[in-house]
């Protein structure tokens, strides 16, 4: 069995006690392979950098290193962008063979402790001990998954984006209804909205995590965090809690009843496919990240600017014992450093880390796309944004969550974390039933 490196208090507690911890990782749009460098001529190192390719996130990630790189010419990096899915690929392929870039954008978690029990990342434990003005300007919080045994493997970077259920107001004045505030609602709402023609939940099933958002509320709502948690504490047959069978089930029922949009298992999530379903009124609902507001905002014409975008943390279940005000997702982004990266390599890293990273300026970029970063003091870039009503939502679910969960397969090795996603859309196209996805997960526990 592996040693859990990520400690019990780190994991469930990401934000108990804490302001503002809180996010879960962004997908990307545009295909895989797109270089992007800052112009002007200049010599010495250069660190390379792969980030996600989604809009308007990769503008912010392109525009901060942009910066970088013109007030320091002689010691650039080159970037270099992935869609989500071909990106988790590349990177792991790349860190496997010992050719990572220079700076590795990550989601901490089981991921990260991958890297680090491969010995393919740089401690920077001591790094933040000298420089401890960088540590004081992030959350707390955010630290939880970019630490394993104790040390520090990454900064935390960019923004805190728990899970939420977005709604279209326009779709529920259509059957004079009212957003749902338990998961009797919901499956009472399924009905009446298919009823109209209108789906009642967009999703992008294509991309399994998007499916997942839904079993980690399941979860946290009917059982509390302790269900998944036995789960990362490797306890035999923890996927055989009652609990857990009884949330599967309940899920395979919204799906028999008709509570997805027709063909959702072939719907991306890296092509915002699922997003423009809300905003154009196909879709009545969406249970997905924070990011996905600059989205919507972008591309859905006035759909949030004219006030038809709602948004709210997931209802409560009839009967859970979980608290209604908890949240998942992921407590931020992480860069971590190639061990591989030669001296002049990873200082560049490492002043792109005290500078650009978590410069007023990226956190003020960071408010512009509807999110909030886990750079201290950013509400200030909060007064006079047209998103102000969104982003003091965000912070009301950090602050109030008594528990923040990290996202599964983020919270997972990369070996256990990629049967879970296999066997959650085999759960979602009904191939397999509740008591077969326990068993295929209980055989990887632990791995």
């Amino acid at each position: 069995m592996e040693s859990r490196t990520t400690s019990r208090r780190n994991f469930l507690a990401l934000s108990m006690g804490l302001p503002l911890g809180a996010a879960l990782a962004a997908c990307g749009t545009s295909g895989p392979g797109s270089t992007s460098t800052s112009g002007g001529g200049g010599g010495g190192a250069t660190a390379s950098y792969w980030y996600l390719s989604t809009e308007p996130q990769e503008g912010v990630r392109r525009r901060t290193m942009e910066r970088f790189n013109q007030a320091n010419p002689n010691g650039k990096i080159v970037g270099t962008t992935f869609q989500n899915d071909a990106f988790k690929t590349k990177i792991k392929t790349a860190i496997g063979a010992g050719e990572a870039p220079t700076i590795i954008w990550g989601w901490g978690g089981g991921g990260l402790r991958s890297y680090v029990q491969a010995g393919q990342v740089e401690d920077l434990t001591s790094w933040f001990d000298e420089n401890a003005a960088v540590k004081d300007k992030l959350f707390p919080s955010s630290f939880g998954a970019a630490t394993v045994d104790g040390k520090i493997y990454a900064i935390p970077c960019e923004t805190m984006q728990p899970i939420v259920l977005y709604y279209d107001k326009r779709a529920f004045e259509k059957i004079g209804a009212e957003p749902p505030q338990s998961w009797g609602d919901i499956m009472d709402l399924v009905p009446k909205f298919n009823a109209k023609g209108i789906a009642p939940f967009s999703l992008g099933g294509q991309s399994r995590w998007t499916n997942m958002m839904w079993l980690e509320f399941l979860f946290d709502r009917m059982g509390g965090p302790e269900v998944f948690q036995a789960v990362f504490d490797a306890e035999k047959d923890a996927w055989s809690n009652p609990v857990a069978i009884d949330a599967l089930t309940k899920m395979q029922d919204l799906i028999k009843a008709d509570g997805f949009i027709k063909g959702f298992s072939s719907i991306t999530a890296d092509s915002n496919a699922d997003q423009a379903l809300l905003y154009t009124g196909k879709a009545a609902m969406m249970v997905h990240g924070g990011w996905t507001y600059g989205g919507m905002k972008q591309d859905g014409g006035d759909f949030v600017s004219g006030g038809n975008l709602g948004y709210m943390n997931f209802p409560p279940i009839d009967g859970g014992k979980g608290d209604p005000g908890n949240t998942v997702g992921n407590p931020g982004q992480y860069m971590s450093i190639s061990a591989k990266a030669t001296a002049e390599q990873k200082e560049i890293a490492k002043k792109f880390f005290a500078t650009e990273v978590i410069s007023d300026k990226s956190a003020e970029e960071w408010v512009g796309t509807g999110a909030v970063p886990v750079i201290k003091g950013s509400e200030k870039f909060f007064t006079g944004s047209e998103d102000a009503d969104f982003l003091n939502f965000v912070v009301g679910i950090a602050n109030n969550a008594k528990v923040f969960q990290q996202s599964w397969d983020q919270a997972l090795s990369p070996t256990a974390a990629e049967v879970l996603l296999d066997n959650i859309a085999k759960l979602f196209q009904l191939s397999i039933g509740p008591q077969e996805f326990a068993t295929n997960m209980n055989a990887v526990i632990g791995k």
